[in-house]
């Protein structure tokens, strides 16, 4: 049987490891915390651009960054609820709006590229050109396949104005697929089928399955594709990690991540073009 004694007699080594050890645990959970979750669209994900972003973030500021890559629509309502600290997304409209309702502080812009229209190669409903509403006419008239992401995305957002625009809202033609899923599963369902697509350049030149695909329609100034980052409202949500989040925000619209975000290309060719506005 134990004695109080022997409880009692650790060495001055053995106190010493302990505390050592205790002091170790402190630091680690401490740099645990040091992290944040951003909520974003998946083009950044898909298109491998925060595989270059985020670590050379962590090496400026030894922050660990958690994306959650989701659709806009998606990705600003986890915002909205207070599961991120950031959100990097691409509806303006969307953005403008979550400000206002005061659940994100404010809007930064951080970069641009644009949409196109891919489809087979033999593009049997001549859509080929420059013109995106011309395009989306031809396809409805004809009842072309067309796959369309209807997940309430950045990209889906746009493809419902450019429809609008066509005065073809709910009038698409029998071709028209809505797969509720993200642009890579769009453009794999697109390639399997020999169908049609809009998609951000980012996400298809990172795309490997092109099979039959190519560009079609592209040039057009309304595929202009803006890309927002804001820092989740702490008054709405007061967990938000604020400092953190802030870091990340300056640090990818100021001169360092700019440079990144300029820097990444596949094949010679830059998938983002930075354009933060301070």
């Amino acid at each position: 049987m134990k004695t109080l004694k022997s409880y009692m007699s650790f060495s001055p080594l053995a106190l010493m490891q302990r505390a050592l050890v205790a002091t170790s645990l402190v630091v680690t959970m401490g740099a645990q915390a040091e992290s944040i979750v951003v909520a974003s669209t998946t083009s950044t994900e898909q298109s491998g651009l925060f595989s270059v972003l985020l670590p050379e973030f962590k090496k400026a500021s030894g922050m660990d960054v958690k994306v959650v890559a989701l659709g806009t629509g998606q990705a600003i309502d986890m915002g909205r609820r207070g599961d991120a600290d950031v959100l990097f997304v691409h509806d303006k409209v969307a953005e403008e709006k979550v400000v206002a309702e005061g659940f994100a502080v404010k809007r930064f812009e951080v970069m641009y590229n644009d949409f196109v229209v891919v489809g087979p190669a033999s593009d049997p409903l001549q859509v080929k050109g420059s013109d995106v509403v011309l395009a989306l006419k031809k396809l409805a008239a004809a009842n072309g396949p067309f796959i369309s992401r209807g997940d309430k995305s950045g990209t889906h957002a746009a493809e419902l104005r450019f429809w609008k625009m066509a005065d073809l809202s709910d009038k698409q033609g029998s071709g028209y697929k809505s797969c509720g899923c993200g642009m890579g599963p769009a453009l794999n369902m697109a390639s399997s089928t020999n169908a049609y697509a809009l998609t951000d350049r980012g996400t298809w030149l990172n795309f490997k399955n092109r099979g039959d695909l190519k560009v079609l329609v592209e040039g057009d100034k309304r595929l202009f594709n803006q890309y927002g980052v804001m820092l989740i409202n702490p008054a709405k949500h007061p967990h938000v990690k604020v400092a953190e989040g802030q870091k990340f925000i300056d640090w990818v619209t100021g001169s360092a991540g700019q440079a990144v975000i300029a820097s990444y290309k596949i094949g010679g060719e830059q998938l983002f073009f930075p354009n933060a506005v301070k």
